[in-house]
């Protein structure tokens, strides 16, 4: 679903508090922090629907992600990959993982559809590593999807406020 599609006044659109459906993206989304800052990624995986999509493009404008470089491009089957990497204690990026708390704010709904939400937002991230302290700043696009077992994400799309510079291993998910 891409912001074009859902209308020209999309991005001017500030959450409506009284919208269930905003509301329980929003929830959503806040569990997702929470659960990547406490490294309970299993959990997290729960929080996706089959076929999800999680994306850190290096190009902060493209939209067409399979024909641009992109830091994640994940589907469910590299996403859990990913998970078993983070959670294997294998990976060198594990072995002196960073420690994090992320705050998610200025929540934006972009888009909707009869059974989906787009909710944009931004999200600092202060890490710590090896006696360093280091802010990551990104804005995020997050499609849930409401079915049968709830709201679920479909599609996450985490643009780095500096994508465009060197990035080094992190050993945790934006």
């Amino acid at each position: 679903m891409a912001s074009e599609a859902l209308g020209t006044a999309a991005l001017d659109t500030a959450l409506v508090l009284d919208d269930p459906r905003a509301l329980a993206a929003v929830s959503l989304i806040w569990r997702e922090a929470h659960l990547l800052d406490a490294r309970r990624y299993e959990e997290w995986d729960g929080l996706w629907a089959e076929g999800g999509e999680y994306i850190v493009p290096i190009d902060r404008e493209a939209t067409d992600y399979a024909a641009h470089l992109n830091l994640v491009y994940d589907d469910d089957r590299m996403r859990r990959m990913r998970i078993e990497r983070l959670t294997s204690g294998f990976s060198i990026s594990v072995a002196a993982a960073a420690r994090t708390v992320r705050s998610v704010s200025r929540f934006v709904v972009s888009g909707h559809e009869e059974d989906a939400i787009e909710v944009c937002s931004a999200q600092i991230l202060v890490g710590y590593k090896r006696d360093e302290t280091f802010v990551l700043a990104t804005d995020v696009t997050h499609r849930i999807v409401f079915g049968a077992d709830g709201p679920r994400i479909s599609r996450k799309i985490v643009r780095l406020v500096n994508s465009d510079e060197a990035v080094t291993a992190s050993g945790f998910l934006l």
